[in-house]
């Protein structure tokens, strides 16, 4: 049996870590292929339910891409989308699953050495853990 190949979604901004992560492609940046990126106008618009589904149906970790201090939406979008992220973990350490398996961090719009970072790292800690436990596989 092959090692796990973790499948990570990223939420992503459009106007913040969108060009960030786009860069890391444009210099051929390598990071892992099983990366997905769902792109929202604000990091803190993103629902806890929408990071359950994705863990429950195929997803091994959800990486947020948080806008930081440059989100032009709401002045408080680090606090805002911190509590949605440690909504989650709670939510998952009830279902005895590892809160590990979300993670924020802002990333810029010129942040693509640190975008990779993070997923080669994210990538390497979800390898550790396996696949969530009571997990439906994605269709192929």
């Amino acid at each position: 049996m092959s090692e796990l190949e973790p499948r990570i979604l990223v939420f992503s901004t459009d106007n913040v870590s969108d060009p960030g992560i786009d860069l890391a492609g444009r210099n051929k940046m390598h990071y892992p292929a099983q990366v997905s990126v769902v792109t929202l106008p604000c990091s803190s618009a993103i629902k806890p339910r929408w990071i359950t589904h994705a863990l429950a149906n195929g997803f091994d970790g959800v990486f947020i891409a948080a806008d930081g201090s440059d989100c032009s939406y709401v002045p408080d979008c680090t606090k805002r989308t911190a509590a949605v992220v440690a909504s989650v973990q709670a939510q998952l350490k009830e279902k005895a699953l590892e809160p590990a398996r979300v993670k924020m961090a802002a990333v810029c719009s010129v942040c693509a050495e640190s975008f990779q970072k993070h997923m080669i790292a994210f990538s390497e800690a979800l390898r550790k853990l396996g696949p969530p436990a009571g997990r439906r596989e994605a269709n192929a």
